[in-house]
């Protein structure tokens, strides 16, 4: 896509998104913070709240949307010249190396990761995981279809037409998925392929997975837990489930743009962040925390027992782009 195509596609609504989202600090604010997230616009509404009360007088300006349009945007704008964002708070390190790669990221060396596990920040400190979050299986319990157990079981002849997935090419947490099982001997690109011969489709992000199951529209969804058991909680009559063979996993990684303009507000939004009030807050937003000595979520497995699906960064970044296509071939774009 040329860029001012992106541009233009994205102007409308990032006036939109940032004028409903900018929360003004008390009169006379010295400090600023530009946040570009790929989390929910609710939760990151709270966090904010939150966020100003230990840190009053900084006017936050945020524009939430999926990973691939926050990335898309943020070249936009490092092409024409003006980047706006100070921080970036998005769906997976793989962005973030990309980033890091690319020198533009900055170090915050006095970052306090002393109960951080080392397998969830950068060794240079570029950026540092916020929450752990897996994506497994919703369904609905009300479509009368099997209780899926196992990836294998969105392949059988009771799911044809009844499974849903987030599209990789807008979803971040669906981009490290997709890689990641097509990196696996055991499934490969002929899952997906097999996927899509039992009438799966692709959908644009994980709230329309959730919205479709939810509605009993479909019977099967691939999704991050957090939105199926957030759903579960309301009343829906949906459950999630840890497949045998795995979870696919994202960290939620925060960091701090090499062009940001306000670094100083930038690193109190890392230090709450990574605080336990902050880990804290996402328990309660249904996300499993990263910092030791947080419990997750009631009704969560313990994190430390959990079978993650993995492949080496360094893949999954360079496959990226060829994830995409092969994927928008599968099931459009």
């Amino acid at each position: 896509m040329r860029l001012s195509a992106i541009r233009a596609r994205l102007a409308a609504s990032v006036m939109t998104i940032v004028a409903g989202t900018t929360f003004a600090g008390i009169a006379g604010a010295q400090e600023k913070l530009v946040l570009y997230t790929s989390q929910p616009a609710e939760q990151m509404e709270a966090v904010l709240q939150k966020f100003k009360a230990v840190n009053p007088g900084i006017e936050i300006e945020m524009f939430r949307s999926g990973t691939t349009e926050i990335m898309n945007k943020l070249q936009a704008e490092m092409a024409a010249g003006e980047p706006k964002a100070d921080v970036l708070l998005v769906a997976d390190s793989v962005t973030m190396d990309d980033l890091k790669a690319q020198d533009m990221l900055q170090p915050y060396s006095e970052a306090d990761v002393s109960r951080l596990p080392e397998s969830q920040y950068d060794k240079d400190k570029t950026y540092f995981g916020t929450k752990l979050i897996t994506t497994g299986i919703i369904y609905n319990t009300a479509a009368g279809k099997p209780k899926p157990t196992s990836w294998q079981d969105l392949l059988s002849e009771d799911a044809k037409g009844q499974v849903i997935m987030p599209s990789p090419l807008y979803s971040g947490a669906a981009v490290i998925h997709v890689g990641t099982m097509a990196a696996q001997p055991e499934f490969g690109w002929e899952y997906f392929e097999k996927l899509a011969d039992n009438d799966a489709i692709a959908v644009k992000g994980n709230g329309a997975v959730r919205d479709a199951v939810a509605r009993g529209e479909k019977a099967y969804g691939v999704i991050v837990e957090y939105m199926a058991f957030d759903q579960k909680t309301k009343g829906s009559p949906v459950d999630f489930v840890f497949p045998a063979e795995g979870v696919t996993a994202i960290n939620q990684p925060v960091g701090i743009l090499k062009t940001a303009k306000n670094v100083a507000a930038a690193k109190k939004f890392i230090d709450y962040q990574l605080s336990d009030d902050a880990q804290k807050d996402a328990v309660t937003q249904a996300y499993f925390p990263l910092v030791k000595g947080i419990e997750p979520p009631a009704g969560y497995p313990d994190p430390a027992g959990l079978k993650i699906i993995s492949t080496d960064p360094a893949v999954l970044l360079k496959g990226t782009e060829e994830t995409k296509k092969r994927f928008a071939d599968l099931y459009g774009g």
